[in-house]
C-alpha cells in the first residue's frame, strides 16, 4: 500500500470498539504502542482500550491504562471479546470470534531466519511451532515494512493472508518534521552533549546463550578498550535485547549508558549518530535515518551454520564495514565520514530494498486499513 493516507471525516465518531493490544513481552512499545498513540491522536475512533501487561512491566504503562496480566484468563477473556487485536509477536491461546479482527504488525524486517525457516529447532520442538503455527491463523493481516520484508515474513510464517506493505508505524518518528528537535530533546534527557558521537550498540540476542547448553550471555564488545580509545568524546548507549536485558550486572558508567529499558527504540536511533549491530532487525529501522552503520559479526560462521542463518547475506548486504574484533569496531567509529563515502552506494541500495515503505505515513495508513477499509471490525460495519 502506497500513496497518502486516507484523511478521516471531521468531527465524525463512530460506534465503540474494542481494541486489545499487545507488544511482546507485555510492554507498552513498538508497533502497538504507535498505533495506539496515534488513534488518540487522531480522535476519530470511539474505541475501549486494553493492554496485555507482563508482570514485569505493569508499571512502566501511561497512568490510566487499562491492563490486564498477560497468561491470565482476564487476558483471553479480553482477547474474545474484542473487535480488534492488534499485537507485534504470538498471543496466548485464546478463541478468535467471528466478529474480531486481528491485525498482526510484527516487530521487524528479518536478517536471521525465524519460525520454520530458522536453521536450528526450538529447543522445546514441534509442539511449540505447532502451537505457534496456530496463532498466526488467526491473523488476519500481517505488515510489512517493504515488498522484501513481506516475502520473508511470508515464507516464515508459511502465511497465506494478506501482507500489506505499510511500513512500520513505530519508524514515523524518524520521517516527522519535527525529527531534529526530538533528537535534542532525547539526547538532553540521556544526558548526551551534542558535541559528542552517540554510539548505539544493538547486537541480536543468540538461542544457544538463551536457551540452549551455550555459555551464558556475555557482551562481545569490549567496553573498558571503547572508553579508553573513545570515551573522551563518545558515548556508547547500549540497548540489549528484551530476552538479555536483565542478563549482565549494571552497566552504566563512564561513556556507557544502559538504554535497554527505554520505551522508544525509535528516540534512540534519532539520538544517535552510529549504530553498531550484528544481526538485529535494528539495521533496517536505522537505516531509514541514513546515519552510518557498523556490523559487528564476531560470531558470524556459528550464527549462519550452526544457530540461525540468513535470509539476507551480512556478507554481501551489509550498508556498512562487518568486522570481527572490538578494535576494529572502534577503528571504523573512528572515521565516520570515511564511513559514509565508501558505503554510500552499498547503502542507497539497502534503503531503496528494504526501506522504501517508511515514509512517516504508516500509522495513518494501518488504521485507515483496519477501521475504514476491507479489515474493520465486524462490529462496525
Amino acid at each position: 500500500m502506497g500513496g497518502q493516507p486516507v484523511q478521516p471525516v471531521a468531527g465524525s465518531v463512530r460506534r465503540s470498539v474494542k481494541i486489545v493490544w499487545y507488544s511482546s513481552p507485555g510492554r507498552h512499545a513498538d508497533n502497538p504502542r504507535a498505533l495506539h498513540r496515534r488513534l488518540l491522536a487522531r480522535g476519530d475512533v470511539d474505541a475501549e482500550h486494553v493492554w496485555i501487561a507482563g508482570l514485569e512491566h505493569a508499571g512502566t504503562f501511561p497512568a490510566g491504562t487499562t491492563t490486564v496480566g498477560r497468561d491470565t484468563p482476564e487476558a483471553v477473556a479480553a482477547l474474545e471479546a474484542a473487535d480488534l487485536v492488534v499485537a507485534d509477536n504470538h498471543l496466548p491461546r485464546w478463541r478468535k470470534g467471528p466478529g474480531t479482527t486481528h491485525l498482526q504488525t510484527w516487530h521487524g524486517t528479518p536478517m536471521k531466519r525465524i519460525h520454520r525457516d530458522a536453521r536450528s529447532a526450538d529447543p522445546a520442538g514441534e509442539e511449540v511451532l505447532r502451537i505457534l503455527d496456530e496463532d498466526v491463523a488467526r491473523w488476519d493481516l500481517l505488515l510489512a515494512p517493504s515488498e522484501a520484508a513481506g516475502a520473508l515474513l511470508r515464507s516464515a510464517f508459511r502465511y497465506a493472508g494478506r501482507v500489506p506493505v505499510t511500513g512500520y508505524p513505530r519508524n514515523d518518528g524518524l520521517r516527522a518534521p519535527d525529527a531534529a528537535v526530538r533528537r535534542e530533546e532525547v539526547r538532553a534527557a540521556l544526558g548526551v552533549p551534542e558535541e559528542r558521537t552517540a554510539v548505539l550498540y544493538m547486537p541480536t540476542w543468540r538461542d544457544d546463550d538463551r536457551d540452549g547448553d551455550g555459555p551464558d550471555f556475555r557482551l562481545a564488545l569490549d567496553l573498558e578498550r571503547f572508553r579508553a580509545r573513545l570515551g573522551a568524546d563518545h558515548v556508547l548507549l547500549l540497548r540489549l535485547h528484551h530476552f538479555v536485558a536483565g542478563a549482565l550486572p549494571p552497566l552504566d558508567g563512564t561513556g556507557v549508558l544502559d538504554v535497554s529499558q527505554h520505551p522508544d527504540v525509535a528516540d534512540l536511533y534519532l539520538a544517535a549518530d552510529v549504530l553498531v549491530t550484528d544481526y538485529s532487525s535494528a539495521l533496517f529501522d536505522f537505516a531509514i535515518t541514513g546515519k552510518p552503520v557498523v556490523g559487528f559479526a564476531y560470531d558470524l560462521e556459528h550464527y549462519r551454520d550452526d544457530v540461525r542463518g540468513f535470509y539476507v547475506d551480512p556478507e554481501t548486504s551489509f550498508p556498512g564495514p562487518l568486522v570481527r574484533e572490538s578494535e576494529e569496531v572502534f577503528d571504523a567509529l573512528d572515521d565516520l565520514e570515511g564511513l559514509r563515502i565508501a558505503f554510500k552506494e552499498r547503502y542507497a541500495e539497502f534503503q531503496e530494498r528494504f526501506c522504501g515503505g517508511d515514509d512517516g505515513a504508516a500509522a495513518d495508513r494501518v488504521l485507515d486499513l483496519v477501521l475504514d477499509g476491507e479489515f474493520r471490525p465486524a462490529a462496525r460495519r
